[in-house]
């Protein structure tokens, strides 16, 4: 028997929101707009067949963006033959210095999903204070996207970050804003600040990518299922997020119809996630505290600098959290991933490693307020020897 889809209602939009969403960054054809006449019936169907076990399944919130390569525009084959007043449609669309140019993207956007309107607008990437400003200024994107909400062809705004707290929690408190797309889940608590600052002014609060970059939790690390059963470490994550009132919906970039099973699976135990996943997570937290020890688990972020601000603009902060889940639960695969992309990802993923530190001297007094300084530098040189591989690209740069 399927189980049935559960719903949140969306802050202030009042959407009633199913907590798992499907994705558009994992279905498509190519992640170059270019390659669009490239697209293979077979890959078409794919991406179809997606949609369609998507709303069997109760998951009618389609989230995609502008630059997701061919999502748009396989979605445009498909979406006006469905029934429109069913689906909540989200795209999103990066601000930028020049407003027209913010408007023509969205134009674009709107041309290859074939839709009169879409019932979430994201400005994307707000990464960092002058993409912030791209859209805040008077006149900018925001200005661009409150038009378009007047006329009708965009319901709610929001954003998608991948900021630093501080600049995501400004956003929120400008009182802008709808709903937040951010990262927050087990292996990132640094983000909830920011999700209690959306809560306070009823935003709707969407979790982005919480499996794959949440621990590339798809392929079952080997000691992450054996501590999380008898859930999958998916299932866990799922429903430690959901245990929260505040999160409402929890990304899932489904790639074929089957990656929704394991989430709806999880939802068996929906509205008792807090007990069902007690158990799981005293044995994670005991076990990173066997490893790394209680005092580093409750306190390793405390006064470290921005990547903004760290010598060499080392992401100290990112690349400790990694470390910290990669040496405690083994999620080395992951560490690489996330640890690789750093000096190549842009304001995606900011910040440099730790090969580009050129002065211990700078990096000890930059992070003399943490209550592991001392250990700090030697912490940051084994993180690099045990996660440097190669640089990466992210996905969209491929």
């Amino acid at each position: 028997m399927q189980i049935p889809m559960k719903y949140r209602r969306f802050g202030r939009t009042n959407l009633s929101m199913p907590v798992i969403s499907c994705g558009g960054m994992r279905y498509q054809h190519s992640w170059k707009d270019e390659d669009a006449g490239g697209i293979t019936a077979e890959g078409q169907a794919n991406l179809e067949a997606t949609i369609h076990r998507a709303l069997e399944l109760g998951i009618n919130h389609i989230e995609t963006a502008r630059g997701y390569g061919t999502s748009e525009v396989q979605l445009g084959k498909i979406l006006p033959r469905l029934p429109r007043e069913r689906m909540i449609i989200q795209t999103k669309v990066s601000p930028c210095a020049d407003p027209k140019e913010f408007l023509a993207t969205f134009n674009k956007s709107m041309g290859n999903l074939q839709l009169d309107h879409v019932d979430l607008l994201g400005l994307h990437g707000i990464n960092n204070e002058e993409v912030l400003d791209f859209a805040m200024r008077r006149g900018g994107c925001l200005a661009v996207a409150r038009q378009l909400q007047k006329e009708g062809r965009v319901r709610f705004i929001g954003f998608s970050t991948h900021a630093v707290p501080r600049v995501i929690t400004s956003a929120i408190e400008s009182g802008e804003f709808d709903y937040v797309n951010l990262h927050w889940y087990f292996v990132n608590p640094l983000n909830w600040s920011s999700v209690e600052a959306a809560t306070k002014r009823d935003m709707g609060v969407f979790i982005i990518s919480p499996n794959d970059k949440g621990g590339m939790l798809q392929n079952r690390p080997a000691k992450m299922a054996e501590l999380c059963a008898p859930l999958t470490p998916m299932q866990f994550n799922d429903l430690y997020c959901l245990a929260r009132p505040e999160v409402h919906t929890l990304s899932c970039g489904a790639a074929r119809p089957t990656d929704f099973d394991e989430h709806i699976a999880a939802l068996e135990f929906y509205g008792r996630e807090a007990e069902t996943i007690a158990p799981i997570e005293r044995r994670l937290r005991a076990e990173m505290e066997r490893t790394l020890g209680a005092d580093w688990c409750a306190h390793w972020a405390e006064g470290l600098p921005e990547y903004s601000e760290a010598p060499d603009q080392v992401n100290v902060i990112e690349i400790l959290r990694l470390w910290t889940y990669v040496k405690s639960l083994d999620l080395v695969e992951w560490g690489k991933m996330r640890y690789n992309l750093l000096g190549n990802a842009g304001h995606w993923f900011p910040g440099e490693m730790v090969s580009k530190i050129a002065d211990d001297g700078k990096l000890r007094l930059a992070i003399s307020k943490n209550p592991f300084a001392s250990r700090i530098p030697e912490i940051l040189r084994e993180a690099h020897q045990l996660l440097f591989t190669e640089p990466k690209k992210r996905l969209s740069q491929s």
